[in-house]
């Protein structure tokens, strides 16, 4: 499996604090049957001095202890950007922070009040020739507050990422079961696991879907083939939708 969204890198961000903590981490990624793993720092104001060529050199550290330590996971590097920062960032900068060798890049959704909707500024980054993969939507209370926004999004191109452990109640009952709706509703694209450490938000993808009724193939979609095309630049599988009775939509997914 391929992890797009992990916060393996030790003293970067709200991820490990040393390489010890990253190490243990890539040992719960291999036991849980990831091959691939996507480091994606926070790139946000909160975290001023992250950018492509610190995660670069982070990685490289986690490569070689990974190397010596026999660990067998393939490590990139992106970044998890925020909107506000992503639109004022160059472009050279923004295509060494994109997820493999595609166009995507890993935009985080929003989390509280900005001065500037989401939407305008994920299409202010498409304009300039970036493709968007939106960070577990199920935890923003503005799409919550707004679905349509979200469906639009999708509708113009823009692809969605749930983290694995909001299946699992780890985020709260609403975060649940608004994952779960995203899911029967088919806007879900891919699965990952956004881990930060190897305990409290450790990795674990299949397990996850395989609760909540995915079946093989959807597993599949979401953490292996979708994943894979989005590092290579090409064509994605449409999503998975599950069967309704399989799972209870919350009232805000129901509606349009």
């Amino acid at each position: 499996m391929i992890d797009l969204h992990c916060h393996i890198l030790a003293g970067l961000d709200d991820g490990p604090a040393d390489l010890e903590a990253s190490v243990a981490l890539a040992r719960r990624q291999v036991a849980a049957g990831v091959d691939t793993v996507v480091a994606t720092p926070h790139v946000s104001a909160a975290y001023p001095d992250v950018d492509a060529a610190a995660a670069d050199a982070a990685a490289e550290r986690l490569r070689e202890r990974l190397a010596a330590e026999r660990i067998e996971l393939r490590l990139l590097t992106a970044g998890e950007l925020a909107a506000d920062r992503a639109v004022r960032l160059e472009d050279g900068e923004l295509e060494r922070l994109r997820l493999g060798d595609g166009p995507w890049l890993l935009v985080e959704a929003p989390l509280g009040v900005r001065e500037v909707g989401f939407d305008v500024l994920m299409r202010q980054l498409r304009a300039r020739g970036h493709e968007i993969l939106i960070a577990h939507p199920e935890r923003s209370p503005d799409f919550r507050r707004r679905p349509e926004v979200l469906r639009g999004l999708v509708a113009d191109g823009m692809r969605v990422q749930a983290t694995a452990g909001a299946f699992d109640g780890r985020f709260g009952g609403l975060v649940q079961r608004t994952a779960r709706g995203l899911l029967e509703a088919g806007l879900v694209h891919v699965v990952a696991s956004d881990a930060h450490d190897d305990r409290v938000r450790a990795p674990g993808l299949a397990s996850a879907l395989e609760a909540v009724g995915a079946d093989p193939d959807q597993v599949r979609s979401l953490t292996e083939t979708a994943p894979a095309a989005i590092l290579a630049g090409t064509e994605l599988p449409a999503a998975p939708r599950l069967a309704a009775r399989r799972l209870r939509r919350p009232g805000w997914l129901r509606r349009g």
